[in-house]
Formats: C-alpha cells, sequence, structure tokens
C-alpha cells in the first residue's frame, strides 16, 4: 500500500509540476489529490512535518485557485491595453518586495527552530531537516500563490532537500519525484523569467 501511494505521489506530483511550469489553474486542483497522497506516504513513514506540509498544500490550493483566476483576468485586461506586450507571454507576476523577504527569512528562522523542537520530542527520525524543509516549501508555496517568480528558487532548494530526505528513509519513488521536481523547478525559473509579465509595478 505504501508503494501505491507513492507511486500515485509520482504521477500526479509531475503532472502537478507541468501544470505549474505552464501556470495552468487546474495545477491546483490536482494538488488537492497529489497532496492527500503524499500525506498518508510521509505520515507513514514517521515525517510529521512533511506530511503536515501536506496539509498545508491542500488548504493552500484553494487559496492559490483563487488567487491565480484573480491574476488571470488582471493580466487579459493589461494585454488588451498594451499593444507592446504579446499574446503568448502568459504567465502573470507579481514583483517580490524586501518586506516579503525578510518577513519569509524571520519565518524559515522561527518556524525551523520551533518545528525542529516539536518533531524532536515526538521521534521525527530526520527532525532538523524534515523541519527546515517543511517551513521553506510552506513559504515557497505562499510565494507561488502570490505569483512571484522567485519562488522556483526556493523550491530548488527545497526540492533538492526533500530528495536527500526521502533516500534517506528509504522512499524510493518519492526521490524520484522530488529529482523531477529539482530539475522541473530549474526550467520553470527560467521559463517564468522569460515569459513573465507583471500585474503589478
Amino acid at each position: 500500500m505504501q508503494d501505491f501511494f507513492e507511486i500515485f505521489s509520482l504521477v500526479t506530483g509531475i503532472a502537478y509540476i507541468v501544470l505549474e511550469i505552464i501556470q495552468n489553474k487546474w495545477m491546483w486542483v490536482l494538488g488537492f489529490f497529489t497532496s492527500i497522497a503524499a500525506i498518508i506516504v510521509f505520515w507513514t513513514q514517521g515525517l510529521f512535518a512533511s506530511a503536515g506540509l501536506n496539509v498545508y498544500y491542500f488548504a493552500m490550493s484553494a487559496i492559490g485557485l483563487y488567487m491565480w483566476i484573480r491574476d488571470e483576468k488582471i493580466l487579459k485586461n493589461k494585454v488588451s491595453e498594451q499593444e507592446e506586450v504579446q499574446q503568448s507571454s502568459s504567465i502573470h507576476l507579481s514583483k517580490l518586495g524586501w518586506d516579503t523577504i525578510f518577513l519569509s527569512l524571520f519565518l524559515f528562522i522561527v518556524g525551523t527552530a520551533g518545528f525542529y523542537f516539536i518533531l524532536w520530542y515526538f521521534d521525527d527520525p530526520q527532525s532538523l531537516l524534515d523541519a527546515a524543509v517543511a517551513v521553506l516549501s510552506a513559504i515557497a508555496t505562499w510565494w507561488l500563490a502570490r505569483s512571484y517568480k522567485q519562488q522556483w528558487l526556493l523550491w530548488i532548494i527545497a526540492d533538492a532537500a526533500t530528495m536527500a530526505l526521502c533516500i534517506i528513509q528509504g522512499m524510493n519513488w518519492m526521490s524520484i519525484l522530488y529529482a523531477a521536481y529539482t530539475i522541473s523547478a530549474i526550467y520553470g525559473f527560467y521559463h517564468w523569467h522569460k515569459k513573465g509579465v507583471y500585474v503589478n509595478k
């Protein structure tokens, strides 16, 4: 049964990342199912922060879907008003401010420290790595919902770290998934940088 949910997460997870790269809002719907499978996998392995992170992903799927539909409408209006913006530039972006960067850094440090002690108390086998990955991924998801192209940089780090976590725990299918996520995140940053149009100045 463990293998079934890992393979399910692998298949739906790859579809999710493809939809994320092209910024298709249906990725958020697919995210509901991927999150449920991942919750089961990580909980079974005793990686409670990663399991909890997927509960957060589940909730953020609804928020992200709403925000992307809203920004999609803004982009359509912007494209119709500015002839120099090509229709092919379909990735809607928001500018990342220093206030968000500093807040995110603060939340990462405090969140990782807090989660570490909780996970250590509950005998999580990889307390520090599990905590750091969970917090960084939560921040990256927040940045994704806001359409910051820099979210891909956070995902490169988070996905590579999660791949290492899965390898350590012997979760082979999940290791393949996060290796694919890492490679896709590198391409995703390039694609969003090339095709992105800012909906706010």
